[in-house]
């Protein structure tokens, strides 16, 4: 039978793939996948439905996976972690993942593309400046009442 669902628990240097047949039989299991081979294992891959837990990596390598044929499903963590059968760590990360991907009224999020990637990123640095100017302004005003009260009393 041919691989039907892959689960990539992603990584900063190993990830981890656990792929089933339409059965839900393990065809491909491994808990350890260089970066730099990732790609060419699922190119070796007919096409099939990838799950991901969606994070900022997410979306590039769902764009890869995309290109070469694949559909691509993007997961809240919180969606796939009640999938998970035994201890927390990227193989059973992975097969959580293949799990949840597997289920029709999953809740995906939509790939972004590169430009949407970017106008995010600029939303959440401002976000940051604004938090950090409230913050330092609120400490100057702490700072001011502690004085009024001190002197002016």
């Amino acid at each position: 039978m041919a691989i039907a669902f892959v689960g990539v628990d992603l990584a900063k240097n190993v990830f981890a793939a656990h792929a089933v047949n339409e059965s839900g039989r393990p065809e491909l299991v491994r808990p350890a996948v260089p970066r730099a081979k990732l790609r060419e294992l699922l190119a070796s891959l007919p096409p099939c439905t990838i799950g991901m837990q969606a994070c900022t990596g997410a979306h590039h390598w769902a764009r890869k996976f995309h290109a070469l044929g694949h559909t691509v499903r993007l997961m809240a963590p919180k969606f796939v972690a009640p999938y998970r059968k035994r201890g927390k760590n990227d193989a059973a990360d992975a097969a959580a993942i293949c799990e949840a991907v597997q289920r029709p009224d999953m809740r995906v999020v939509p790939v972004r593309t590169v430009d949407q990637q970017g106008r995010m990123m600029v939303h959440r640095a401002r976000q940051g400046f604004v938090e950090q100017r409230t913050a330092t302004l609120n400490g100057i005003r702490g700072l001011l009442a502690e004085l009024w009260a001190s002197c002016c009393r």
